[in-house]
């Protein structure tokens, strides 16, 4: 009689894990991955604390003109660092998609002495 495997079992399916992929792939990635979660946490938590900060001194307008200088402040710093923080992560990208490229073309280039005539 066959056994049958019980829900908690997991099936051997052969798959991979992803992690495991990019950790053995190339070290340099998964740092430069580890690297962009790191600052993106610190951006976030930046970012909760201004909120927090614009709603306690939205709280504290007495007059509808604090009110609008308070929220103009609020965007117009959100922008620029939204701004500064996709910058820094496309540049970070670049940067390891271009070791990664080199790492991988390096042992593909051919030099014109192994053509057979």
């Amino acid at each position: 009689m066959p056994r049958t495997k019980s829900k908690d079992q997991k099936a051997d399916t052969g798959a991979i894990d992803m992690t495991q992929v990019m950790m053995g792939a190339n070290p340099k990635v998964m740092e430069a991955w580890v690297e962009l979660l790191n600052d993106s946490a610190r951006f976030v938590t930046d970012r909760l604390q201004k909120d927090q900060e614009t709603q306690q001194a939205l709280l504290n307008c007495k007059t509808p003109a604090d009110i609008m200088q308070v929220q103009s402040e609020f965007f117009k710093d959100a922008v620029e660092q939204y701004t500064a923080q996709t910058t820094r992560i496309c540049e970070k990208i670049s940067e390891v998609a271009g070791t990664t490229l080199k790492e991988t073309t390096a042992g593909l280039a051919r030099s014109y002495d192994d053509v057979p005539l």
